[in-house]
């Protein structure tokens, strides 16, 4: 009876894991086998254990192992129903005129991008190209103090860009576009709608709390102009002068009480990267941001619920130049569990030597999501997924490996890589050759032969040795049939050739490489904040693999080819 109840475990673990490229889920085979057994409710746990027992024997299986099993005793369950895929659309966007959409990424160069800024990136790019508008990169560096440009930041975020295969219409750096902004700034001046204030932040800060009205706004305009004037030629020093723009000092929220325009920074102390010391009184985010949005046309701005004080603040600007505002759409944050995106620990992990810099693999950078073989579609999926909700989403890093599974698995050839090898003597008693092709589901990208003599030696896994003793039969993949004869030292004899041997006694099906020819590889492993380096040895026809190929390791995962070290194969481990 149990021998029964396992099969049908068995049959269904196959058809979850043919339908999810090779790994099938405990849960999923649970409830296929008590939808065709309904008896056996009374003893689900029974059914469990060897639901879980079926579920681990299908997973060891290489892709080909599965079909050919599946084809020789449940062929029915090949023809799995084929679902249409249905690509998710972004819903419309308010007020937008096909033609006359302008959208902008505007990402600070103090930091390199990672998946959370991914977000409003795609999002206001696909937007641009759905309406047939233009989609502008900014770059926003206005704060040399406390937000410091990075050089090398402003090419890093193009290349991400280019990447995950967006292309800007416009470039603009806002540090270059000072003068754009003292003009504006003279002519809110001008028009009462802004003030130059002389107290100091603490007492600044005491009257936006206390909502009391500042009394240097009701200073006359030319006393203003002159304050202005001494701001942008250096004569005040920093924490001396801020410029306000005027709103309701009574406002509900203290943030957007008369909020600071431009502030001075000594940049003989702080030197922009781009302009160095040439400008002291530099524009704030709120400020620099309306103009450009204005300028630059600007029709709907997508970005995080953490900027809706920001809309509101910029809306004074709007509203005293006689602007029309453009349409503001908020999103919740995005996470990313099991790996790393906040800006200030990435920072300060690199800094103390913890991260190797901001491609390290376990950081949620882009770079170094590419680095592990995240490819740019999957990161594209996740976003539109995730779309435009205004409440937060907290995603697994599985789901994001669940994107790039379905976009890698049919590009990822498959080879055979033994860690923690040990050496196994293997009497064939003729010369074998095995024939292994690159991908089981497209033959015509051929195969590779591998041959072993009459009596030749290959390297196994350690613990696929440790798992049997003398007498256990297993399967070399792509080769023979062996029975382990003895363990000091592990011989194993030829038993049989055929395939259908090994699925009618349900040998493992281990990977293996020959001894006298492998290749050494190492494979670098992210998991949390821990990094591994997993040693071991290819086979022959790793050595034709490029850098930034993509492959799959049968029984281990997806692996991204990073470099060649003096022979060595050194990967990144991508997900199983």
């Amino acid at each position: 009876m149990e021998g029964e109840i396992y099969s049908t475990c068995l049959k269904y673990a196959l058809k979850n894991a043919l339908k999810h490229h090779g790994k099938a889920r405990i849960n999923a085979v649970m409830r296929m086998v008590l939808a065709e057994r309904p008896d056996l409710r009374e003893r689900a746990r029974e059914v469990l254990e060897l639901v879980k027992k079926a579920v681990s024997e299908v997973n060891k299986l290489p892709l080909d192992e599965q079909e050919r099993l599946a084809r020789s005793k449940w062929p029915e369950i090949l023809a799995v129903e084929t679902r249409k895929e249905t690509k998710k659309e972004l819903p419309p966007l308010p007020k937008a005129e096909e033609g006359r959409v302008t959208t902008r990424f505007a990402p600070n160069p103090d930091f390199v991008l990672h998946l959370g800024s991914a977000r409003p990136a795609i999002l206001s790019y696909a937007y641009a190209r759905r309406y047939k508008g233009r989609f502008i990169l900014r770059f926003e560096d206005t704060d040399p103090k406390t937000k410091a440009p990075l050089p090398e930041a402003y090419n890093l975020i193009k290349e991400d860009l280019k990447w995950l295969g967006l292309k800007w219409d416009e470039e603009y750096i806002q540090s270059l576009r000072m003068e754009i902004y003292y003009d504006y700034a003279r002519e809110l001046i001008e028009r009462g709608g802004a003030y130059v204030c002389t107290h100091s932040p603490d007492e600044i800060r005491q009257m936006r709390s206390n909502a009391v009205k500042d009394p240097c706004s009701d200073l006359p305009v030319e006393e203003h102009l002159e304050r202005w004037d001494k701001m942008i030629s250096g004569e005040y020093r920093e924490g001396e002068a801020v410029l306000r723009v005027k709103t309701d000092y009574r406002h509900p929220n203290p943030a957007v009480r008369d909020w600071i325009a431009f502030r001075i920074i000594d940049t003989d102390k702080h030197p922009h990267p781009l302009t160095g010391s040439k400008y002291v009184a530099w524009p704030t985010y709120n400020y620099a941001c309306a103009v450009d949005d204005h300028l630059m046309g600007v029709t709907h701005i997508l970005r995080g619920k953490e900027h809706e004080t920001n809309t509101v603040k910029q809306s004074y600007i709007y509203s005293h130049f006689g602007w029309k505002e453009p349409v503001a759409i908020h999103f919740g944050r995005l996470g990313l569990e099991g790996t790393i995106l906040s800006k200030s620990k990435i920072r300060a992990g690199i800094e103390e030597g913890r991260y190797s810099g901001w491609d390290d693999p376990r950081l949620g950078t882009l770079i170094a999501l590419r680095k592990r073989g995240i490819l740019p579609q999957a990161i594209w999926d996740l976003v539109m997924d995730v779309g435009i909700k205004p409440s937060s989403a907290r995603i697994s890093i599985e789901n994001l490996h669940a994107y790039n599974r379905k976009y890698l698995e049919p590009i990822a050839n498959r080879y055979m890589f033994v860690y923690e090898p040990v050496e196994v003597k293997v009497l064939l008693g003729e010369k074998l050759t095995a024939h292994i092709p690159y991908h089981p589901s497209f033959p015509e990208r051929g195969r590779r032969e591998i041959v072993l003599d009459p009596e030749d030696a290959v390297l196994i896994t350690r613990e696929d040795l440790e798992a049997m003793k003398p007498g256990s039969e297993f399967r070399l993949l792509g080769l023979a049939n062996l029975r382990l004869v003895s363990l000091n030292p592990p011989t194993a004899e030829l038993v049989s050739l055929a395939s259908d041997y090994a699925v009618s006694k349900r040998l493992p099906i281990l990977q293996w490489v020959p001894l006298r020819d492998n290749v050494p590889v190492v494979v670098i492993r992210a998991t949390g904040d821990s990094i591994t380096e997993v040693k071991g040895a290819g086979e022959p026809a790793v050595r034709e693999l490029k850098e930034d190929a993509r492959v799959q390791f049968f029984r281990f995962g997806f692996a991204r080819l990073d470099r060649w070290e003096n022979g060595k194969a050194v990967f990144y481990f991508t997900h199983n």
